[in-house]
C-alpha cells in the first residue's frame, strides 16, 4: 500500500501552489467584495494549461486522472482562493466529462479545445426550483422541430452563467408522465445561451460572490440537434458518469479551504498576545485546531482512496460519497474553528477567516447535502430501506 504521490503528482502540487499563491488574499477580498469574475486568475491557469489537465490529448488537453484534477483544485482552494477560485474552473476542469465521453466527433472538435484554452465558459445547467435534486421530475422541455430543438423552462443556482458562452443543458424530451422508467426521456445538450431567449438573473447569496449562481428562464431557445450530447432520451445515465468525480472534487475542495483557514487560525493563534501570552498556548485554542488538522489528514485518506479507486476504473461510489461527507465536514470545521480563534476580528472583513467560513458552508450543500449523502450510504452501502 503505497501512500505517496508520483513525482508528477508532487510537480502538479507544487507548480498550482506557486501559480495560485501568486495571487495574494487581498486579490479575492476585493474580487469577492465587487462581486467581479476573477478573469486574471483564470487566464493565468488558462495560460499554465490547466484547465486541460483530464482534457484528451487529442483535444488540446493532458489526459490526466481525477486524482491529479484533485489535486488541482485542493490547491487553488488551499492558496486562500476558496471556492471563487475552484469554481472559476471547476466545470472546465471535469465538467465536460459527458462530451468527452458521448459526444460527437463534432461537438468535441468544436468545444473542447476552446475549454481547454480558456477562450469558452461553460455552464452546467440542470438543477430547477421545483426538482431540486430530484433530477428526473425536471420540466426544461425540448421539443423537436426539424433539425433543432425548442427549448422552454427554468434553472436554478447554475453557476457562472453571465460569464459563460455555452451551457450544458438537461432537458426533458419526453414528458414524465409518458416514460416507462421515471429516468428515461432526458437529453443532455451543449449549446448557446442566447440572451435573446435566456434570461440569466444572478441569485444574491452569503459568500462566493466573484462567481455568479444564477436563474435562467428559457423562452424559445432554438438549439440544433448537432449541439446534441448522444442519443435523444439517454441524458440522466450521461451525466451519472460526472456525479462521483464531482463529489471527489469538490471534497478537494473543502479540504483545501479548510487548510487555508486552518493555517490562519495557526498563525493568529502564534501572533496574537492577550494577557501577556500568546493565545496559542491556551488549550482551549489550541486542541481544536489540532483536532481540525486530524480530521482534514483522515478525510485527505478517503479522498485519495476514492480518486485512485475511478483512475483505476474500480468501484468508487462508496468512497466518493464518503470522501465529499468528510471533507465537507472537516473544511467547514476547520473554518469555524480559525474564526472563533480570531475571536472578534473573526467577523471582520479585515482577516480572511470569515470568507473561508462563508465559503467552506457551501461544500456541505453541493453538489448535495450530507443528509442525501447519508440516504446514500444507508441504503445503498449498509443495505437499509431506502428513506426517502
Amino acid at each position: 500500500m503505497d501512500f505517496d504521490l508520483t513525482e508528477d503528482q508532487e510537480d502538479i502540487r507544487k507548480a498550482v501552489r506557486d501559480l495560485a499563491g501568486s495571487f495574494p488574499e487581498t486579490y479575492w477580498q476585493e474580487k469577492d467584495a465587487a462581486h467581479e469574475f476573477p478573469t486574471e486568475f483564470y487566464n493565468a491557469f488558462a495560460q499554465g494549461g490547466w484547465l486541460g489537465i483530464t482534457t484528451p490529448e487529442e483535444f488540446g488537453g493532458h489526459g490526466m486522472g481525477i486524482t491529479e484534477a484533485s489535486i488541482v483544485l485542493e490547491e487553488i482552494a488551499a492558496s486562500g482562493a476558496g471556492m471563487n477560485g475552484a469554481s472559476s474552473m471547476h466545470l472546465s476542469i471535469f465538467g465536460m466529462h459527458p462530451v468527452i465521453k458521448h459526444g460527437s466527433d463534432d461537438l468535441k472538435a468544436r468545444t473542447l479545445p476552446r475549454i481547454v484554452n480558456g477562450d469558452l465558459h461553460v455552464c452546467f445547467g440542470v438543477t430547477e426550483p421545483g426538482a431540486g435534486l430530484d433530477t428526473t421530475r425536471i420540466t426544461t422541455f425540448a421539443e423537436r422541430d426539424g433539425d433543432d430543438y425548442l427549448v422552454n423552462g427554468r434553472k436554478v443556482w447554475i453557476s457562472k452563467a453571465v460569464e459563460s458562452e455555452k451551457v450544458l443543458l438537461l432537458t426533458r424530451t419526453t414528458k414524465f408522465d409518458q416514460v416507462t422508467k421515471k429516468t428515461d426521456g432526458l437529453t443532455l445538450f451543449l449549446t448557446d445561451l442566447d440572451p435573446d431567449h435566456v434570461d440569466i438573473r444572478p441569485i444574491r447569496k452569503m459568500g462566493r460572490n466573484a462567481v455568479t449562481s444564477n436563474e435562467l428562464f428559457i423562452d424559445n431557445l432554438r438549439v440544433p440537434a448537432k449541439d446534441r450530447v448522444g442519443e435523444e432520451g439517454s441524458g440522466f445515465r450521461y451525466i451519472l458518469d460526472g456525479l462521483n468525480p464531482e463529489r471527489m472534487l469538490v471534497a478537494a475542495e473543502a479540504l483545501g479551504i479548510g487548510r487555508a483557514a486552518l493555517r490562519a487560525g495557526v498563525k493568529y493563534g502564534q501572533d496574537r498576545e492577550v494577557f501577556g501570552r500568546p493565545i496559542g498556548m491556551n488549550q482551549g485554542i489550541q486542541f481544536p485546531l489540532a483536532d481540525s488538522l486530524a480530521r482534514l489528514d483522515a478525510a485527505e485518506l478517503v479522498l485519495r482512496k476514492a480518486t485512485w479507486l475511478y483512475d483505476n476504473g474500480m468501484p468508487c461510489a462508496r468512497e466518493a460519497n464518503t470522501a465529499k461527507y468528510l471533507c465537507a465536514d472537516a473544511g467547514f470545521d476547520a473554518a469555524d474553528r480559525a474564526l472563533q480563534t480570531h475571536g472578534g476580528m473573526g467577523y471582520s472583513e479585515e482577516y480572511n477567516v470569515a470568507r473561508y467560513f462563508r465559503e467552506a458552508r457551501l461544500t456541505r450543500i453541493a453538489p448535495l447535502s450530507q443528509e442525501m449523502i447519508l440516504n446514500y450510504i444507508g441504503e445503498h452501502v449498509l443495505g437499509m430501506p431506502r428513506s426517502y
